[in-house]
Protein backbone atom coordinates (compact mmCIF):
# COMPACT_ATOMS: atom_id res chain seq x y z
CA UNK A 1 0.00 0.00 0.00
CA UNK A 2 2.78 2.87 0.93
CA UNK A 3 4.55 1.30 -2.09
CA UNK A 4 1.45 2.44 -4.26
CA UNK A 5 1.18 5.25 -2.74
CA UNK A 6 5.45 6.52 -3.36
CA UNK A 7 4.71 5.44 -7.20
CA UNK A 8 1.62 7.91 -7.37
CA UNK A 9 3.22 10.71 -5.81
CA UNK A 10 6.06 10.10 -8.16
CA UNK A 11 3.45 9.81 -11.32
CA UNK A 12 1.99 13.26 -10.32
CA UNK A 13 5.71 15.44 -9.76
CA UNK A 14 6.59 13.98 -13.30
CA UNK A 15 3.58 15.18 -14.70
CA UNK A 16 3.78 18.84 -13.17
CA UNK A 17 7.52 19.06 -14.34
CA UNK A 18 6.02 18.29 -17.93
CA UNK A 19 3.08 20.58 -17.69
CA UNK A 20 5.86 23.23 -16.53
CA UNK A 21 8.70 22.66 -18.95
CA UNK A 22 7.22 24.77 -22.02
CA UNK A 23 6.58 27.73 -19.50
CA UNK A 24 9.90 27.66 -18.43
CA UNK A 25 11.43 27.60 -21.82
CA UNK A 26 9.05 29.96 -22.83
CA UNK A 27 10.25 31.98 -20.03
CA UNK A 28 14.14 31.98 -21.47
CA UNK A 29 13.06 33.26 -25.08
CA UNK A 30 13.37 36.98 -23.77
CA UNK A 31 16.72 36.74 -22.30
CA UNK A 32 17.89 35.29 -25.68
CA UNK A 33 16.53 37.48 -27.75
CA UNK A 34 17.71 40.44 -24.92
CA UNK A 35 20.94 39.03 -25.40
CA UNK A 36 21.55 41.51 -28.57
CA UNK A 37 23.64 43.97 -27.32
CA UNK A 38 24.13 48.08 -28.43
CA UNK A 39 27.28 49.67 -27.60
CA UNK A 40 28.71 53.36 -28.62
CA UNK A 41 32.03 53.92 -29.09
CA UNK A 42 31.67 57.45 -29.59
CA UNK A 43 28.77 58.87 -27.20
CA UNK A 44 29.70 62.94 -26.78
CA UNK A 45 31.03 64.66 -29.73
CA UNK A 46 32.50 68.06 -29.23
CA UNK A 47 31.82 70.23 -32.37
CA UNK A 48 33.86 73.50 -31.01
CA UNK A 49 32.93 76.93 -32.68
CA UNK A 50 30.67 77.15 -35.81
CA UNK A 51 29.45 79.85 -37.81
CA UNK A 52 25.75 81.31 -36.90
CA UNK A 53 23.22 79.63 -39.31
CA UNK A 54 26.00 77.39 -40.28
CA UNK A 55 24.51 73.85 -39.70
CA UNK A 56 26.98 71.46 -37.58
CA UNK A 57 27.04 67.77 -38.24
CA UNK A 58 28.34 64.99 -35.20
CA UNK A 59 28.99 61.72 -36.34
CA UNK A 60 28.54 58.99 -33.66
CA UNK A 61 29.99 55.47 -34.14
CA UNK A 62 28.28 52.43 -32.52
CA UNK A 63 28.26 48.56 -32.63
CA UNK A 64 25.99 45.79 -32.72
CA UNK A 65 28.08 43.67 -30.19
CA UNK A 66 25.81 40.68 -30.67
CA UNK A 67 26.38 37.98 -33.26
CA UNK A 68 22.46 38.63 -34.56
CA UNK A 69 20.93 41.24 -36.33
CA UNK A 70 20.31 44.57 -34.76
CA UNK A 71 17.48 47.10 -35.67
CA UNK A 72 17.31 50.86 -34.40
CA UNK A 73 13.55 51.48 -34.78
CA UNK A 74 13.76 54.93 -33.25
CA UNK A 75 16.10 57.80 -32.77
CA UNK A 76 14.28 60.98 -30.74
CA UNK A 77 16.07 64.37 -30.45
CA UNK A 78 15.78 67.03 -27.95
CA UNK A 79 14.37 69.49 -29.93
CA UNK A 80 13.44 70.63 -33.13
CA UNK A 81 16.43 72.37 -34.37
CA UNK A 82 18.48 68.97 -34.55
CA UNK A 83 18.19 66.25 -37.16
CA UNK A 84 19.57 62.75 -37.42
CA UNK A 85 20.14 60.21 -39.93
CA UNK A 86 20.46 56.63 -39.05
CA UNK A 87 19.99 53.00 -40.61
CA UNK A 88 16.89 52.25 -40.99
CA UNK A 89 17.93 48.02 -42.27
CA UNK A 90 18.92 45.76 -39.57
CA UNK A 91 22.42 45.95 -39.28
CA UNK A 92 24.70 43.07 -39.26
CA UNK A 93 26.50 40.84 -36.15
CA UNK A 94 29.49 42.70 -34.87
CA UNK A 95 28.91 45.41 -37.70
CA UNK A 96 29.70 48.85 -36.60
CA UNK A 97 27.59 52.17 -37.73
CA UNK A 98 27.03 55.48 -37.56
CA UNK A 99 24.69 57.96 -36.76
CA UNK A 100 24.97 61.80 -37.64
CA UNK A 101 23.22 64.61 -35.91
CA UNK A 102 22.94 68.01 -37.04
CA UNK A 103 22.09 71.43 -35.55
CA UNK A 104 20.97 74.22 -37.37
CA UNK A 105 23.08 76.68 -35.44
CA UNK A 106 20.56 79.33 -35.31
CA UNK A 107 20.87 80.28 -31.82
CA UNK A 108 24.12 82.33 -30.61
CA UNK A 109 25.94 80.40 -27.41
CA UNK A 110 27.15 77.33 -26.19
CA UNK A 111 24.89 73.78 -26.89
CA UNK A 112 24.38 70.80 -26.51
CA UNK A 113 22.48 68.86 -27.82
CA UNK A 114 20.77 65.14 -27.39
CA UNK A 115 19.70 61.94 -29.28
CA UNK A 116 18.30 58.70 -27.54
CA UNK A 117 18.28 55.83 -29.36
CA UNK A 118 16.01 52.93 -29.25
CA UNK A 119 16.52 49.45 -30.66
CA UNK A 120 15.78 45.65 -30.27
CA UNK A 121 19.63 45.68 -28.68
CA UNK A 122 18.70 47.20 -25.48
CA UNK A 123 15.95 47.68 -23.01
CA UNK A 124 16.98 51.41 -22.33
CA UNK A 125 17.60 53.89 -25.46
CA UNK A 126 21.25 55.00 -25.52
CA UNK A 127 22.22 58.37 -25.32
CA UNK A 128 24.12 60.50 -27.92
CA UNK A 129 25.51 64.57 -26.89
CA UNK A 130 26.76 66.61 -29.32
CA UNK A 131 27.86 70.24 -28.02
CA UNK A 132 29.97 73.34 -29.08
CA UNK A 133 29.33 77.05 -29.42
CA UNK A 134 27.80 78.92 -32.38
CA UNK A 135 29.94 82.43 -32.63
CA UNK A 136 29.11 85.39 -34.70
CA UNK A 137 32.17 86.51 -34.77
CA UNK A 138 33.37 83.39 -37.41
CA UNK A 139 30.91 85.29 -40.15
CA UNK A 140 34.53 85.05 -42.46
CA UNK A 141 34.78 81.57 -42.15
CA UNK A 142 31.86 80.01 -43.48
CA UNK A 143 32.58 76.74 -42.81
CA UNK A 144 32.70 74.44 -39.68
CA UNK A 145 35.85 73.83 -37.51
CA UNK A 146 35.12 69.81 -37.51
CA UNK A 147 38.31 68.16 -36.32
CA UNK A 148 40.07 69.01 -32.66
CA UNK A 149 44.37 68.78 -32.61
CA UNK A 150 44.95 69.64 -28.88
CA UNK A 151 43.30 72.68 -27.96
CA UNK A 152 43.07 73.45 -32.24
CA UNK A 153 39.85 73.43 -34.05
CA UNK A 154 40.76 72.57 -37.88
CA UNK A 155 38.36 72.18 -41.01
CA UNK A 156 40.11 69.91 -42.83
CA UNK A 157 42.96 66.72 -41.66
CA UNK A 158 43.66 66.18 -45.30
CA UNK A 159 45.14 68.16 -48.10
CA UNK A 160 44.71 66.88 -51.48
CA UNK A 161 46.02 68.24 -54.75
CA UNK A 162 44.35 67.32 -57.63
CA UNK A 163 45.32 67.38 -61.26
CA UNK A 164 48.58 69.33 -60.69
CA UNK A 165 50.91 70.07 -64.17
CA UNK A 166 54.48 70.33 -63.74
CA UNK A 167 55.25 74.04 -62.79
CA UNK A 168 52.23 74.10 -61.26
CA UNK A 169 52.33 75.89 -57.25
CA UNK A 170 48.69 75.13 -56.06
CA UNK A 171 47.55 76.29 -52.66
CA UNK A 172 45.23 74.61 -50.31
CA UNK A 173 44.23 76.53 -46.94
CA UNK A 174 43.63 74.98 -43.49
CA UNK A 175 41.79 76.87 -40.88
CA UNK A 176 42.31 77.21 -37.16
CA UNK A 177 40.43 77.91 -34.29
CA UNK A 178 42.54 78.28 -30.86
CA UNK A 179 39.94 76.44 -28.14
CA UNK A 180 42.76 76.92 -25.45
CA UNK A 181 43.08 79.16 -22.62
CA UNK A 182 46.76 80.54 -23.60
CA UNK A 183 48.13 82.05 -26.94
CA UNK A 184 49.51 79.49 -29.81
CA UNK A 185 51.66 79.45 -32.67
CA UNK A 186 50.27 77.02 -34.81
CA UNK A 187 52.92 75.54 -37.23
CA UNK A 188 53.36 72.45 -39.62
CA UNK A 189 56.34 69.86 -38.95
CA UNK A 190 57.78 67.26 -41.00
CA UNK A 191 57.09 69.02 -44.27
CA UNK A 192 58.68 67.29 -47.43
CA UNK A 193 60.95 69.91 -49.90
CA UNK A 194 58.02 70.35 -51.94
CA UNK A 195 55.85 72.04 -48.93
CA UNK A 196 55.87 75.12 -47.68
CA UNK A 197 53.59 76.65 -45.13
CA UNK A 198 52.30 79.81 -43.51
CA UNK A 199 50.07 81.25 -41.15
CA UNK A 200 48.74 84.29 -40.65
CA UNK A 201 48.17 85.62 -38.15
CA UNK A 202 51.37 83.52 -36.59
CA UNK A 203 49.76 83.68 -32.72
CA UNK A 204 46.35 82.80 -32.12
CA UNK A 205 44.57 84.05 -29.00
CA UNK A 206 42.25 82.19 -27.02
CA UNK A 207 38.89 82.24 -28.94
CA UNK A 208 40.83 83.87 -32.43
CA UNK A 209 41.16 82.05 -35.79
CA UNK A 210 43.40 82.14 -38.53
CA UNK A 211 44.30 80.34 -41.67
CA UNK A 212 47.44 78.01 -42.35
CA UNK A 213 48.03 78.70 -46.17
CA UNK A 214 49.97 75.30 -47.50
CA UNK A 215 51.51 75.50 -51.15
CA UNK A 216 53.04 72.90 -53.33
CA UNK A 217 56.27 73.07 -55.35
CA UNK A 218 55.34 70.72 -58.34
CA UNK A 219 58.66 71.04 -59.82
CA UNK A 220 60.01 69.42 -56.55
CA UNK A 221 57.70 66.09 -56.93
CA UNK A 222 60.40 62.86 -57.95
CA UNK A 223 57.24 61.35 -60.41
CA UNK A 224 54.03 61.89 -62.17
CA UNK A 225 50.69 59.93 -60.54
CA UNK A 226 50.47 59.96 -56.78
CA UNK A 227 52.37 61.42 -54.26
CA UNK A 228 51.33 60.94 -50.43
CA UNK A 229 52.76 62.00 -47.08
CA UNK A 230 52.30 63.06 -43.49
CA UNK A 231 52.62 66.43 -41.89
CA UNK A 232 52.17 66.93 -38.48
CA UNK A 233 49.85 70.17 -36.90
CA UNK A 234 51.50 71.36 -33.62
CA UNK A 235 50.05 74.29 -31.17
CA UNK A 236 53.55 75.80 -30.65
CA UNK A 237 57.31 75.18 -31.82
CA UNK A 238 58.83 71.79 -30.31
CA UNK A 239 55.64 70.00 -29.78
CA UNK A 240 56.14 66.34 -30.08
CA UNK A 241 55.02 64.65 -33.48
CA UNK A 242 51.60 62.36 -32.44
CA UNK A 243 48.76 60.48 -34.43
CA UNK A 244 46.57 62.92 -33.25
CA UNK A 245 48.07 65.71 -34.69
CA UNK A 246 48.71 64.08 -38.12
CA UNK A 247 47.21 65.57 -41.55
CA UNK A 248 47.45 63.61 -44.37
CA UNK A 249 48.55 65.21 -48.01
CA UNK A 250 48.39 63.73 -51.54
CA UNK A 251 49.07 64.96 -55.05
CA UNK A 252 48.86 64.18 -58.21
CA UNK A 253 50.97 65.26 -61.04
CA UNK A 254 49.72 64.86 -64.48
CA UNK A 255 52.02 63.85 -67.20
CA UNK A 256 52.09 66.01 -70.28
CA UNK A 257 51.56 65.53 -73.58
CA UNK A 258 53.92 68.41 -75.98
CA UNK A 259 55.62 67.58 -78.89
CA UNK A 260 58.16 64.87 -77.39
CA UNK A 261 55.67 62.83 -76.32
CA UNK A 262 55.30 61.94 -80.06
CA UNK A 263 51.38 61.10 -79.64
CA UNK A 264 49.10 62.90 -82.37
CA UNK A 265 45.45 64.01 -81.22
CA UNK A 266 44.13 62.09 -84.15
CA UNK A 267 46.34 58.82 -83.69
CA UNK A 268 45.70 58.61 -79.85
CA UNK A 269 44.98 55.99 -77.58
CA UNK A 270 41.47 56.44 -76.01
CA UNK A 271 40.63 54.67 -73.09
CA UNK A 272 36.78 53.54 -72.11
CA UNK A 273 35.40 51.76 -68.83
CA UNK A 274 33.04 49.73 -68.07
CA UNK A 275 32.25 51.70 -64.77
CA UNK A 276 34.11 54.57 -62.73
CA UNK A 277 32.90 53.20 -59.68
CA UNK A 278 32.39 50.53 -57.62
CA UNK A 279 29.73 49.66 -54.50
CA UNK A 280 31.02 47.52 -51.45
CA UNK A 281 28.57 46.52 -49.52
CA UNK A 282 30.35 44.63 -46.54
CA UNK A 283 27.09 43.58 -44.31
CA UNK A 284 29.32 41.82 -42.04
CA UNK A 285 31.76 40.17 -45.10
CA UNK A 286 35.31 40.49 -44.27
CA UNK A 287 36.06 41.19 -48.25
CA UNK A 288 34.45 42.27 -51.33
CA UNK A 289 35.84 42.07 -55.08
CA UNK A 290 34.89 44.27 -57.99
CA UNK A 291 35.64 44.17 -61.53
CA UNK A 292 36.22 46.83 -64.70
CA UNK A 293 36.62 46.55 -68.12
CA UNK A 294 39.20 48.62 -69.72
CA UNK A 295 39.25 49.32 -73.52
CA UNK A 296 41.26 51.07 -75.77
CA UNK A 297 38.89 52.64 -78.35
CA UNK A 298 41.87 54.93 -79.75
CA UNK A 299 44.66 54.53 -82.59
CA UNK A 300 47.47 53.38 -81.21
CA UNK A 301 48.70 51.74 -78.16
CA UNK A 302 46.91 52.66 -74.61
CA UNK A 303 49.88 52.44 -72.22
CA UNK A 304 48.63 52.81 -68.04
CA UNK A 305 52.39 53.80 -66.31
CA UNK A 306 50.73 53.89 -62.88
CA UNK A 307 48.80 52.01 -60.65
CA UNK A 308 47.85 53.23 -57.35
CA UNK A 309 45.61 53.42 -54.38
CA UNK A 310 44.48 56.50 -52.34
CA UNK A 311 43.80 55.14 -48.98
CA UNK A 312 44.56 51.50 -47.44
CA UNK A 313 42.27 48.34 -47.46
CA UNK A 314 42.83 48.03 -51.78
CA UNK A 315 44.17 45.68 -53.74
CA UNK A 316 44.58 46.02 -57.52
CA UNK A 317 45.46 43.87 -60.05
CA UNK A 318 45.56 44.82 -64.05
CA UNK A 319 46.25 42.14 -66.63
CA UNK A 320 48.06 44.37 -69.22
CA UNK A 321 49.68 47.56 -68.50
CA UNK A 322 49.85 48.34 -72.39
CA UNK A 323 47.05 47.90 -75.15
CA UNK A 324 46.62 47.89 -79.11
CA UNK A 325 43.85 49.23 -80.17
CA UNK A 326 40.53 47.51 -80.00
CA UNK A 327 42.02 45.42 -76.96
CA UNK A 328 40.27 45.36 -73.50
CA UNK A 329 41.93 44.07 -70.27
CA UNK A 330 40.18 43.50 -66.85
CA UNK A 331 40.88 45.59 -63.45
CA UNK A 332 40.46 43.55 -60.30
CA UNK A 333 39.50 45.71 -56.92
CA UNK A 334 39.84 43.81 -53.86
CA UNK A 335 38.66 45.43 -50.28
CA UNK A 336 39.25 44.62 -46.73
CA UNK A 337 36.72 45.93 -44.68
CA UNK A 338 38.78 46.29 -41.40
CA UNK A 339 40.99 49.21 -43.46
CA UNK A 340 37.97 50.87 -45.50
CA UNK A 341 35.73 51.16 -42.84
CA UNK A 342 38.43 53.36 -40.52
CA UNK A 343 39.78 55.26 -43.88
CA UNK A 344 39.27 58.91 -43.48
CA UNK A 345 39.38 59.94 -47.35
CA UNK A 346 37.20 58.33 -49.96
CA UNK A 347 39.05 55.05 -51.32
CA UNK A 348 40.33 55.40 -54.76
CA UNK A 349 42.55 54.20 -57.44
CA UNK A 350 44.25 56.15 -59.74
CA UNK A 351 45.44 55.45 -63.36
CA UNK A 352 47.80 57.20 -65.50
CA UNK A 353 47.90 57.03 -68.99
CA UNK A 354 48.79 58.24 -72.10
CA UNK A 355 45.38 59.13 -73.34
CA UNK A 356 45.82 62.67 -73.84
CA UNK A 357 42.21 63.39 -72.86
CA UNK A 358 42.36 60.94 -69.97
CA UNK A 359 46.17 61.28 -68.55
CA UNK A 360 44.77 60.17 -64.94
CA UNK A 361 41.50 58.14 -64.34
CA UNK A 362 40.04 57.65 -61.20
CA UNK A 363 37.82 55.02 -59.60
CA UNK A 364 36.01 55.76 -56.69
CA UNK A 365 34.67 52.91 -54.19
CA UNK A 366 31.63 53.61 -52.63
CA UNK A 367 32.22 51.44 -48.77
CA UNK A 368 28.74 50.64 -46.61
Amino acid sequence: MERNRNVTEKQRATRWVTRLLPFCLFSLLPLTASAQKLSVINGEVNCGPSGFESPVTAVFELQNKSSKKLRITDVRVSCGCTAVDYPRTDISGNAKFEIKMTYDARQLGHFAKQAAVYSNGSEKPVYLTMKGVVMAEMAEFAGNYSYTIGDLRVDVNELEFDDVNRGDKPVQEIHIYNAGNTVCQPNLMHLPRYLTATMAPQRLAPGRGGKMTVTLNSESLLDYGLTQTVVYLAQNPGDKVNKGNDIGVSAVLLPSFDNTAGVQTANAPRMTLSAEQLDFNFQGKSKMKGEIIITNQGQSNLKISSLQMFTRGLKVTLSKRELKPGESTKLKITGVAKYLKKVRTKPRVLMITNDPAKPKVVITVNVK
